[in-house]
């Protein structure tokens, strides 16, 4: 009985010896172009399995600004007006998130302007720093505005009342001195505790800065003031 079986195993590997095909062998050579030749038809077919996906991800831009604390309540109160000009004009998707703090923009295959992104980015960055969203939307309107911020201290090393008296010029009695200094320069200034920012272009935010630098540094309001009517009309004489 078990010659009979191991008779019927033998066949049968001899049956399927002579059933499988036998291949002459190749040379390392041989067998190496084999191979890149496997490897380049298999990147092709990757390459072209993602098509123009991967063409609009590379495309898809994001962006995200951090709110600081003292201004969640004025984003929340201007949501509205601060999402039209930026979903129906530059056609961008914005979100907030409120896990991480944050506004969140990106691109959309809706998007027709390659620099939306970025402006609707300075957009949002210029009205968390203070801006009021009239002045911030000239961002989006014109390409030669900018946003320039330093500090008191970058100017002058002053500590305690020194410091408050320092801001004091610069507003000025009831914000005078900042409107006089904003209406000589077409600029728009925002005082945030130690910080100045000036939005403007880039030769009004010279002398703006100028002036605050001055102020700072102790010179009296009334010689600003003649300063600045006559930067203002020589700005006139220009235009």
């Amino acid at each position: 009985m078990e010659t009979a079986l191991e008779h019927d195993t033998m066949e049968g590997v001899e049956e399927e010896k002579a059933e499988t095909p036998e291949f002459s062998p190749l040379t390392q050579k041989g067998e190496a172009s084999r191979v890149y030749a496997a490897s380049l038809q298999r990147v092709g077919a990757q390459n072209a399995m993602r098509g123009t996906s991967g063409t609009e991800q590379s495309k898809r831009e994001y962006r995200r600004l951090r709110v600081p604390q003292h201004r969640y309540t004025p984003l929340r109160e201007n949501w509205e007006t601060l999402l039209s000009p930026l979903v129906q004009h530059m056609k961008l998707q914005v979100r907030f998130n409120p896990k991480m703090r944050c506004v969140e923009m990106r691109t959309s295959p809706h998007t027709e302007d390659p620099g939306a992104i970025q402006k609707g980015c300075d957009f949002m960055a210029a009205f968390l720093l203070g801006f009021e969203v009239q002045d911030a939307i000239a961002l989006l309107r014109l390409d030669d505005l900018y946003i320039d911020s330093f500090q008191v201290q970058d100017v002058k090393i002053l500590h305690g009342d020194h410091l408050s008296r320092a801001i004091g010029r610069i507003a000025g009695q009831d914000g005078k001195t900042k409107f006089a200094i904003e209406n000589a320069t077409r600029t728009r200034i925002v005082l945030a505790n130690t910080h100045v920012h000036i939005l403007g272009s880039f030769q009004n935010i010279r002398i703006a800065r100028d002036a605050i630098c001055s102020l700072i540094m102790g010179a009296p309001p009334g010689k600003v003031y003649n300063h600045m009517r006559n930067v203002a009309r020589r700005m006139k004489e220009q235009y």
